[in-house]
């Protein structure tokens, strides 16, 4: 590149059509587009980001807004590098522990490029629901989800007291996401019915961002322009509450997942929070185990050298009833003839007791 003398490939292009520039120039010197209105403007935060066209008004709402947004968000640096490898190691064990199948049921929830595991209190979301939209998240019922692990509690909650950021004995929901590069998790408020505020996350493995006010579009995965975009790095505390928390939506954006990036989130349940086993309804509970059916009582005689065969399944047995496509096709011909056969031994045996029938009548 340096040996054509442009320095980006944009400065070639533009060299190589330059009349696209000068009448684009022409048409906006007063910024209106000839008809007296106001030209709106395209602007883009970074080159992955779908651009959008906004009005002055339009621009200037959402930067209210942002402002807004950032009142209602407290973070601070908390975990040192020493500490944030530590939390770490204890995170891949709580992985290797989810891919062993350690954990309850409920405990591990598995989505591409992000698994979620949930401690203390889990509930139902997205497609789990049976009715979708806000207000219908459910918690699963006590004893569902593992319980918070004692690394959790010592390691990073007694931290977060310490230093004042939440009161002792706050968190009773631990939900660690672990995130691949390119992973995400779509626009959404934690649910204001389950969980009280604030909300507490901390951050491990990489630095990343946290979006709020986006849109998502999916076949192919395309988010709009966020109307925040705050910086979230490698052992910081992000707490969310007010206007953050409840009047808006955040998400994470595959592009800036660069690296795995896990967050543990720390949250309150509130103790009016509907359950399962309360709301469940009746086409959504288990269905019922089939009574078993009581065995037949044989009439044989028991033999007293069965018990040093060997044992026929039921299952082999079905197996040795079902000839193969071959065996069939080798047999085929013998077997209609010995049926054949059969018919006319019959024939024969019945001619003849007629006759021992006439003898008897003429007797």
């Amino acid at each position: 590149m340096a040996a054509t003398g442009f320095s980006d490939l944009r400065d070639k292009l533009k060299s190589m059509t330059p009349h696209r520039e000068e009448t684009y120039k022409d048409k906006n010197v007063d910024g209106t587009n000839g008809s007296g209105k106001v030209r709106k403007r395209k602007f883009r935060e970074s080159d992955e980001d779908e651009v959008v066209e906004h009005s002055d008004e339009t621009r200037e709402s959402r930067e209210q807004e942002a402002r807004r947004v950032k009142i209602d968000i407290v973070q601070k640096g908390l975990f040192s590098l020493e500490e944030c490898a530590l939390i770490e190691d204890k995170i891949d064990e709580v992985v290797a522990m989810g891919e062993a199948g350690q954990y309850r049921e409920h405990t591990v929830d598995r989505a591409p490029l992000r698994n979620k595991y949930f401690f203390g209190e889990g509930y139902t979301y997205g497609a789990q629901l049976e009715k979708r939209g806000p207000g219908q998240e459910r918690l699963y019922r006590k004893g569902e989800v593992d319980d918070i692990p004692a690394w959790v509690d010592e390691l990073v909650i007694k931290r977060l007291v310490s230093d004042g950021i939440i009161p002792e004995g706050y968190v009773n929901s631990a939900v660690i996401n672990d995130y691949q590069p390119g992973g995400c998790i779509v626009s959404h408020v934690d649910p204001l019915h389950i969980f009280a505020r604030p909300i507490v996350s901390v951050s491990f493995f990489s630095d990343s961002a946290l979006s709020f006010g986006c849109r998502f579009q999916f076949k192919p995965i395309r988010v709009s322009e966020p109307v925040l975009v705050l910086p979230v790095t490698r052992g910081s505390v992000t707490v969310l509450s007010g206007y953050a928390a409840d009047e808006i939506t955040h998400c994470i954006r595959p592009q800036d997942i660069k690296e795995r990036r896990a967050v543990i989130i720390l949250r309150k349940t509130r103790p009016d929070a509907p359950r399962l086993d309360v709301d469940r309804t009746l086409s959504s509970l288990p269905p019922e185990r089939p009574i078993p059916l009581k065995a037949k009582r044989s009439r044989r005689r028991a033999d007293p050298d069965a018990a040093h065969r060997p044992r026929v399944l039921e299952m082999d047995k079905e197996e040795n009833q079902r000839p193969s496509h071959s065996h069939h096709r080798r047999h085929s011909s013998s077997s209609s003839e010995n049926y054949w056969r059969r018919g006319q031994e019959y024939d024969k045996h019945k001619e003849s007791s007629e006759r021992r029938k006439v003898k008897m009548r003429r007797h």
